[in-house]
């Protein structure tokens, strides 16, 4: 009788081996030994082709040292390289020493550059512009300062000016002094108070002047209890005289020891990726920290919120860039918002606030999902909700395919530093006749600040967060999922490497892998009781997708193109599978849980014997100006590398919420004549 020869597989013997070590180490070495061994079967687990297949695999970026920065910021420029920016990484040492910390990556040459960095775009906003630059503005002017911590009495001096004939600059170190309390504090910034503003009766022909004001903060020229004030009090400002003393003035209520609040600053900023360099624009006319910048579908830039020069939310005051005229506008009726919204461009020129927002403002103002209209002001509330109360710190993503307007919400936790988070997906397909938001799946577990990405087949890639407020009882998230709209159903991946959460985001690469980045945790130990430190490792993360085995697509015309809206261009490509879908990606920019750009757009297309033959849509709002990544998908749903194209701005297209400037305020017009 023959009998055949049994022989166990590679990969049985080193699972049998590997488990066998584990129990012997464990029993004569106990627990010690026992992790030991765990975390080395976990390493080579995690290692093997059948696991990164279905898992996919993460990696951990060398950085040299003299690059290694607390990244807040990370956008995805046309030219393939990662801009990352710290400004002064919320270190109040480095805003002291007006460090300011800028790093331009090449993923694919992993080569590092350091870039001069102008002022403190710490907590900035940005966007991509239509010509490929990157708009960054705002940024931090003073840093908060806790009620113990407050040395100096100081607050907010409200400067008013009753001269219609002219405006008035005063410098950084106006001294002002109380009438009554005869108590003397100093300007921290210069402040630019307008004209007053005059007007006559047409038929009585009598003159109103209207007193004009401006706003400032100031502290006592001295340390102690003594410097603070009680009542409102009228405050004369020292250095002016004659007609200037009595028409310029300073009121203010109570000058207290109460915490400071983080300001904002005014100035812009455009990047440019073919120069390397920041170029100085004209500065936006409020000051903001923490603001949100939307790209509109004529190219133009709505600026929101964010906190101003003296740590209040800016009070509904919203403006426009237009990268044209490289200046600001405001908008002519105003509009509220907590900080960071996520407001995305929609149909028609419309702006959707899903509700996620990443910090300051009243738990019971501007916190309603619902869709804007900027011709009309109109705001479209949006029901359904599950945990409103725990929208703070969620993730907001656009699901793929973007004609789909379809919009997910995950995760979020408690306003302000609330304990409370949630584990809920919610989604809303706007195209709906009265449409509502849904739960999805849950997510892996209660997670503020989770961090997603479109993936080129559909998907979007979720990881990360904490269960509390910036980490806080050693509560990070280490695990990660990919969730696929069209089955609406998510699956475990991965787990990353390191914990992240505020301060902490991630991009999707050219390659089709996405970068992770950043982490500030409050306290480094379950007890909070050790402070943290920054997470500056940066991590590479290689979808499924990229462990298929054999080759992926290829696209073999690399050089940069433009195609106009409803155009068509032809790709080259090289592939072993059929191709079955061909997206138009938008690159990223995201910080604060917020990457509002991001969006993939399904092209229509034809196969052709060399390639295929692709059409863009024809409407801006769903394919604003700019640059974006092209790829084509095989039927597994591998991605061929993505190639550049820029979609120029249609000049016909009037835009939407169109506004001559007017309406908000009028400090442009004093800046302009001062």
């Amino acid at each position: 009788m023959n009998y055949r020869r049994y022989r166990v597989s590679r990969r049985t013997r080193r699972m049998a081996v590997g488990s066998a070590v584990v129990l012997v180490l464990a029993g004569m070495n106990g627990p010690a030994i026992w992790g030991y061994a765990s975390d080395q079967y976990h390493e080579y687990k995690i290692n093997q082709p059948e696991y990164k297949e279905r898992n996919g695999h993460w990696t951990v970026v060398d950085v040299p040292e003299e690059y290694r920065i607390n990244t807040i910021h990370a956008a995805l420029l046309h030219t393939g390289k990662v801009l990352l920016i710290a400004g002064s990484g919320n270190n109040a040492a480095n805003f002291k020493a007006k460090s300011f910390r800028t790093v331009l990556w090449d993923p694919v040459k992993n080569s590092y550059r350091n870039i001069p960095t102008p002022k403190d775009l710490f907590c900035a906003g940005h966007t991509q512009l239509p010509d490929g630059k990157l708009l960054v503005a705002g940024g931090t002017q003073r840093y908060e300062k806790l009620g113990g911590d407050v040395t100096k009495a100081g607050g907010l001096m409200v400067v008013h000016n009753e001269d219609p004939d002219k405006p008035m600059t005063l410098p950084a170190g106006t001294r002002f002094t109380g009438k009554k309390n005869g108590k003397t504090f100093e300007s921290k910034d210069p402040v630019l108070v307008p004209r007053a503003k005059k007007t006559q009766d047409e038929e009585s022909r009598k003159v109103t002047v209207t007193v004009s004001t401006a706003r400032v903060y100031v502290e006592a020229l001295g340390k102690g209890h003594e410097y603070e004030t009680g009542l409102t009090d009228n405050y004369s400002v020292r250095g002016l005289k004659g007609t200037d003393a009595r028409n310029i003035y300073g009121i203010a209520n109570k000058l207290s020891f109460d915490k400071k609040d983080f300001q904002g600053i005014k100035d812009s900023y455009e990047f440019d990726p073919v120069a390397e360099r920041y170029v100085t624009i004209d500065p936006m006319n409020e000051a903001r920290w923490y603001p949100t910048l939307t790209t509109l579908q004529d190219g133009r830039v709505l600026s929101v919120s964010g906190l101003d020069e003296i740590g209040q939310v800016v009070p509904g005051k919203n403006e426009i860039y237009d990268p044209k005229t490289k200046k600001w506008a405001y908008l002519p009726k105003e509009r509220f918002f907590p900080t960071y919204p996520a407001l995305f461009l929609t149909d028609k020129g419309r702006i959707f606030y899903t509700g996620s927002n990443a910090g300051y403002g009243p738990a019971d103002k501007g916190r309603v999902p619902g869709v804007w209209d900027l011709a009309s002001n109109d705001f479209t509330e949006v029901p359904g909700m599950s945990d409103p109360d725990v929208l703070e710190t969620s993730m907001s993503v656009l699901l793929p395919p973007a004609q789909e307007q379809r919009y997910m919400v995950l995760g979020g936790g408690g306003v302000g530093e609330d304990k409370k988070s949630t584990a809920k997906t919610r989604i809303v397909d706007l195209r709906a006749a009265q449409p509502r938001f849904r739960d999805g799946p849950d997510l892996y577990a209660k997670a503020r600040y989770p961090s997603s990405v479109i993936l080129p087949d559909d998907t979007v890639l979720t990881t990360n967060g904490s269960g509390d407020y910036r980490g806080r009882s050693d509560s990070n998230v280490l695990l990660a999922e990919i969730y696929d709209p069209k089955k609406d159903s998510a699956r475990a991946v991965a787990d990353p490497l390191v914990g992240r959460n505020y301060h902490s985001g991630a991009l999707l690469l050219p390659d089709g892998r996405v970068l992770t980045f950043g982490s500030d945790s409050l306290f480094g130990d379950k007890a909070n009781s050790k402070p943290a430190t920054f997470e500056q490792q940066i991590d590479l993360y290689t979808p499924p997708y990229l462990h298929q085995g054999g080759k992926r697509p290829e696209i073999k015309d690399t050089a940069p193109r433009a195609v106009e809206l409803g155009g068509k261009t032809k790709l080259r490509t090289v592939q072993k599978r059929p191709l079955v879908k061909v997206r138009l990606i938008r690159p990223g920019s995201f910080t604060h849980v917020t990457n509002i750009e991001q969006r993939s757009i399904a092209l229509d297309f034809t196969r052709e014997a060399d390639g295929v033959s692709v059409t863009l849509p024809k409407d801006p709002s769903l394919v604003p100006p700019g640059w974006y990544m092209l790829t084509v998908v095989d039927d597994r749903g591998v991605p061929a590398e993505a190639v550049w194209v820029r979609v120029p701005k249609v000049e016909a297209e009037a835009g939407a919420g169109k506004t001559d400037g007017k309406g908000a305020g009028d400090e442009e017009e004093a800046a302009e004549e001062e």
